[in-house]
């Protein structure tokens, strides 16, 4: 018998969890995750979020992850941690620390390769591991013997390196007494021979340079380093432009943010500055097909000063063991104060007065209203599809979370990134912009988010279509494209919503849903459904479309 007060594996783990900020964790209840389950109910600290399936949870733990620096989620064996297999790989993808938890079979069921349900009934209990171990940073099944070791190991992977992690736990090991043991951490640490002549060849490539400009991307916001960034704009005083994956790595509102680079994709305003550039300082960048306008972008790797995780480049020359964060703060004190012409670019969206209340919305409408309803301190979650194009060339206020799976791109995701966010930050206003044929994928998570009492704002668009399929799939005519079309309001009203509802087809109804939410999203979910016309795009999804045509033209030739 074990006594009462003793440490088991359980009260271990969520001790490490609730010591790094945990306060909530995601999951769907199954047999082999009862005794976790039973142990988190206990804790006073952590609660548990239950959502509808196992894919949905890791898609919010992924967004709360963003929000709280670290997100958790439990499933149960085989059946259940297969279904967050693409959450996972998304978050791995998407640079997002997530501790996956698997309840598993009884230890002597698996040694003695028992078949089990919700096994592949050949005995074989390393399998799903062995799937995990491509998508994750770190895996390992935990023992009493082995807990005090590798449950800090993989909490400090998944921080350290910003991926998910996994960790199976058999039920009966839960309540097991752990072995004391005495984990050996070591912390990467920064070269400072390598740092100094890092910083000895990016101040004198930034000194010799006329034409400088910063482009900070997605490890800025992952590492939370947006505040250094920000000081570094200022005391260069360089224009500054963000690419795709790198949305809400710098306050747009400030004065030397020039837009979204996107190669061909975007501007190209800010293209040609860009590209005439002679030194990029280039921020945790990832050099994708996003992130370059399907690798439209003309970029002279010898003009570039890259800072990764821990490494940089300038030009040619590696320096290697060099946090970023270090450099970044080390940066910021030697960087000799400058002063560099700032471009005047055109905004994207601006508000056309002369647009008529009753003519149908359309994205030429809308996205210039939806760029001036964001508020400062906003999370704005952004759904695959059309939108993230869109929304990437609208002009966030400052602090502004920005969230978008713009690496992975799996449709349906911002349904359930949005109740995690709301489970975050309980007190910021939550934003999504979704699509009709994205939101038929995992709409019952607006069911958990009803429950729990969360109050977001949503915005869908509907346009009754596959639409961005369409326009990446030129110039074929399809069938598949098309989706079934939903009462959402009815929807709504079916997961038990008290919701402020409406169904906008012109431009006056949007302003007056507009102006409602401003009156109702206090107490209330409120959901907007937007009827556009099927192919009703952005300005960069059209550019994007032109690329296509002339590569399939290319081909041809």
């Amino acid at each position: 018998m074990f006594q009462k007060n003793e440490l088991t594996v359980g009260r271990y783990l969520f001790n490490c969890l609730n010591s790094e900020g945990v306060s909530e964790i995601f999951g769907v209840p199954g047999d082999y995750n009862f005794t976790l389950l039973d142990n988190l109910e206990k804790d006073e600290r952590i609660n548990f979020v239950n959502c509808r399936n196992e894919l949905n949870a890791g898609y919010a733990t992924d967004a709360y992850a963003r929000i709280k620096g670290l997100g958790v989620m439990i499933t149960t064996f085989g059946v259940g941690e297969l279904n967050a297999c693409n959450a996972i790989a998304g978050s791995y993808s998407e640079c997002i620390p997530v501790i996956h938890i698997v309840g598993a079979p009884k230890t002597m069921l698996q040694m003695e390769h028992r078949k089990m349900h919700h096994t592949l009934m050949n005995g074989d209990y390393s399998v799903y591991e062995n799937i995990y171990k491509n998508i994750t940073e770190y895996t390992a099944v935990i023992t009493k013997d082995n807990a005090q070791i590798e449950i800090p190991i993989a909490i400090q992977k998944a921080k350290e390196m910003k991926k998910p992690v996994y960790l199976v736990i058999a039920i009966d090991v839960v309540d097991q007494p752990v072995t004391k043991r005495e984990a050996n951490l070591p912390k990467p640490q920064t070269n400072k021979n390598s740092l100094q002549l890092a910083l000895n060849n990016i101040k004198q490539v930034i000194n010799q340079a006329q034409k400088p400009i910063l482009l900070p991307d997605i490890m800025v916001s992952r590492y939370n380093l947006q505040a250094v960034v920000e000081n570094l704009a200022d005391k260069m005083d360089i224009p500054v432009a963000t690419m795709m994956t790198g949305k809400g790595s710098f306050n747009e509102s400030h004065k030397n943010y020039i837009g979204l680079y996107a190669g061909r994709w975007g501007s190209l305003e800010v293209k040609d500055f860009v590209e005439s550039c002679d030194c990029i300082l280039a921020i945790g960048p990832i050099w994708s097909d996003y992130n370059t306008g399907s690798f439209s972008a003309q970029l002279n790797p010898v003009n570039i000063i890259e800072i990764q995780h821990n490494y940089v480049k300038v030009g040619m020359s590696v320096y290697e063991n060099v946090l970023m964060e270090d450099l970044l703060n080390e940066l910021v004190k030697v960087v000799d104060k400058k002063s560099f012409p700032i471009p005047n670019m055109k905004m994207i969206y601006t508000e056309n007065g002369a647009s008529n209340g009753n003519d149908q919305i359309s994205s030429v409408y809308y996205y210039p209203k939806l760029q001036k309803f964001i508020k400062e301190d906003d999370i704005v979650i952004v759904e695959s599809g059309s939108l993230p194009l869109g929304m990437a060339q609208v002009k966030l206020p400052k602090n502004v979370t920005y969230i978008s799976q713009y690496n992975w791109g799996s449709i349906g995701y911002a349904t359930p990134a949005t109740f995690g966010a709301c489970i975050a930050a309980k007190n910021r206003r939550v934003v999504l912009f979704t699509g009709d044929g994205s939101i038929q994928l995992t709409a019952q998570e607006l069911s958990s988010m009803i429950y729990n009492g969360c109050k977001p704002i949503i915005f869908l668009i509907n346009n009754k279509y596959y639409t961005i399929e369409a326009y990446l799939n030129t110039p074929k005519t399809t069938e598949y494209n098309n989706i079934p079309v939903w009462d959402f309001e009815k929807l709504i009203e079916a997961f038990g919503g008290n919701a402020y509802t409406a169904r906008v087809n012109t431009n006056a109804e949007l302003d007056e849903a507009i102006r409602q939410i401003e009156i109702q999203g206090k107490d209330k979910m409120c959901f907007v459904e937007v009827n556009a016309d099927k192919m009703d795009v952005p300005g960069i999804v059209h550019n994007v479309h032109t690329m296509i045509e002339e590569m399939e033209k290319q081909k041809l030739n």
